[in-house]
């Protein structure tokens, strides 16, 4: 263990004091992620050597883009985002859906065995790809502040719309299982689109009130000290997810109609 926190601190101190040179060239933080895990993985020369299972590794993935998308938004200027909320809010409405449609119409071309529903699955997968990999542009003050926070702003709520349209292909793919116990696809997609959003409003509005109010109560008496002030933010994103995610696997365990 000591040997895999070694190599990992190693690698974090050599990127972070190369970081802001990195931004300035045409390889991305992201590119020498990936390379070095390849490099220091089973595959390369076995530096790391993690054993971690399916259900650890996604408890760590859904952490770390709860995390990133929730640091992303709140270093969001919304001063600028209120001028200029026509571009985010055209690639939202109008960008995304048409690129899940030309997905689509790719998709039945290519690949002409696969079924409508699957092809819509894929497209929609595909649409929600983040601007992860061009960070670089997002963080470059040389792009226009409008198009940088339009950018960010996308990438952050593009995943979050997605959702729910896949949700819905994935039960209309899977309709003939529901139709077994007398319920349609469309209906399943319903009621899983109600519970996964519905939770993540309800514990979203509710963390947030809280949280805020909190925050200033504890503020205005000076009771948070300069070294603490951005980890009340990141641990209130974290613990939103976190209660989000246990709420939903809980009443998971109750079955929909119709799975």
């Amino acid at each position: 263990m000591y040997d895999n926190l070694a190599t990992l601190a190693v690698f974090a101190f050599v990127f972070s004091v190369i970081a802001g040179r990195i931004e300035r060239s045409a390889v991305s933080g992201p590119m020498i992620f990936i390379a070095f895990g390849l490099v220091a993985g089973p595959v390369g020369f076995g530096f790391l050597d993690l054993t971690v299972n399916s259900t650890q590794l996604r408890v760590i993935a859904d952490f770390t883009l709860a995390l990133v998308l929730f640091i992303d938004a709140a270093n969001a200027d919304l001063s600028v985002l209120r001028s200029h909320a026509k571009i985010p809010r055209r690639m939202l409405l109008i960008g995304l859906p048409l690129c899940i449609a030309l997905g689509v119409g790719a998709g039945m071309v290519i690949f002409p065995s696969v079924s409508l529903f699957e092809i819509c699955i894929l497209a929609t997968m595909l649409a929600a790809t983040d601007a992860a990999l061009g960070k670089a542009v997002v963080t470059n003050k040389a792009v226009p502040a409008r198009i940088r926070e339009g950018l960010n702003a996308e990438s952050g709520l593009n995943d979050g719309m997605c959702v729910p349209v896949l949700l819905v292909f994935l039960a209309l793919a899977t309709g003939s299982a529901g139709a077994e116990h007398g319920d349609g696809g469309m209906s399943l997609a319903l009621q899983l689109v109600a519970r996964e959003i519905g939770i993540g409003i309800a514990v979203a509005v509710v963390f947030v009130m809280i949280g805020i109010k909190l925050i200033r109560f504890c503020a205005g008496r000076g009771w948070i000290t300069d070294i603490w002030v951005p980890i009340p933010v990141v641990a209130h994103g974290m613990t939103a997810n976190a209660w989000a995610k246990g709420i939903g696997r809980r009443l998971s365990q109750e079955p929909v109609h119709g799975l």
